[in-house]
């Protein structure tokens, strides 16, 4: 089948030098790049393997024939002519306002960065410049919190359908196999049905014992852990989140970890950050974020300060798919490797795709 002006096109490659070639080949001369992602391989391959390259590319449509050229006019002595459509004009402010905004980030992170001191001068500077220096300012920005301590017994929290569960594995499996910690998980129903899903044989096979409460909600090993798996929250009605907060204070529960699922829309996002935030969460997850294209909009949670981030949740899969660098994940994915030492291989691997003959 032959490619489809307009399409996007997912590869899956080693290398930039890869990606080029494959695309140049399946795609033909007229594809573009539009996005680099880091994949590391999932689960216990992640102790070997060599992290993979995820690239979109798309074949751009037929453009229309271009109009005639106006007739050239004189311009007053000293300026430029205007900018050409469809083109960043880097000595203007507004271009990389724009670029920041179809990156996704909200109007609220625009106007952080816009009454920053240096602002005015970025707006000068060569375009991957200042987007390096924006990226270490919102990632110093965001870090301005409170350390807290590593999970020892912490609930985690969120409503139906955000991969709560999913979570919650993802988490045990990073501790089993990276940290080799040892330690159990509490389920708990209280007034409304919980499913437990793939918990228990997942547990199983990691072997840490599960249990229902009423059970020891306390470690059960010196420098072991409790996490607890909780029914559902509601974002409506916080009357309905009762039993659950007593039951969080009479188990004197201080680590609360709340869920969110990232795809939802913003309104919902809220509900669900203000229900945790009345539950007294701690620190924050965000999931399905390989079913999001713009990340930008996770900067507004990190600004807020309140809630420490524990990782970002970035596949389906029970094991790996697991990035704990939320600031620098967040930094690669909105700016293109704008972060820092941490960034650079990403912003090297981007370059490399930008200076091959792809437009």
């Amino acid at each position: 089948m032959s490619p489809s002006p307009g399409t996007c096109y997912k590869f899956t490659v080693a290398s930039a030098e890869e990606a080029a070639s494959l695309i140049r080949e399946r795609l033909g001369p007229e594809a573009r790049v539009l996005s680099v992602r880091t994949m590391p391989a999932a689960g216990l391959r992640s102790l070997w393997a060599a992290p993979r390259l995820e690239v979109i590319a798309q074949i751009d449509p037929p453009q229309a024939p271009d109009m005639p050229a106006p007739a050239p006019r004189d311009e007053p002595p000293g300026e430029a002519p205007p900018a050409r459509p469809g083109r960043w004009n880097l000595g203007e402010p507004r271009s990389l306002r724009d670029l920041l905004r179809r990156s996704g980030l909200s109007e609220l992170a625009l106007g952080r960065l816009q009454s920053a001191p240096f602002w005015e001068e970025l707006t000068r500077a060569p375009l991957h410049r200042a987007l390096c220096e924006i990226g270490r300012h919102l990632q110093r920005e965001s870090e301005r919190r409170v350390e807290r301590a590593p999970l020892t017994r912490a609930a985690f929290l969120g409503g139906p359908g955000v991969g709560r569960t999913t979570a919650l594995c993802k988490w045990l499996g990073a501790e089993v196999f990276r940290r080799a910690r040892l330690g159990h998980v509490v389920t708990a129903e209280f007034d409304r049905p919980h499913l437990p899903g793939p918990l228990p044989i997942f547990c199983e096979a990691l072997g840490v014992p599960v249990v229902r409460y009423p059970a020891a909600t306390r470690p059960a090993v010196a420098g072991g852990f409790v996490y607890l798996d909780l029914p559902g929250i509601s974002t409506r009605d916080p009357a309905e989140n009762a039993a659950l907060a007593e039951f969080l204070a009479r188990e004197e529960i201080e680590q609360r970890v709340l869920v969110l699922n990232a795809a939802y829309d913003h309104a919902a996002l809220r509900a669900g950050y203000a229900a945790g935030r009345a539950l007294g969460a701690t620190h924050l997850v965000f999931t399905h974020l390989d079913e999001v294209p713009q990340w930008g909009r996770l900067w507004d949670y990190l600004f807020d300060g309140a809630l420490e981030p524990l990782f970002l949740a970035t596949g389906p899969s029970l094991t790996g798919d697991c990035e704990e660098d939320v600031c620098g994940a967040l930094v690669r994915r909105t700016l293109a490797g704008g972060g820092g030492a941490d960034t650079a291989d990403s912003a090297d691997e981007t370059e490399a795709l930008a200076a091959s003959d792809l437009p």
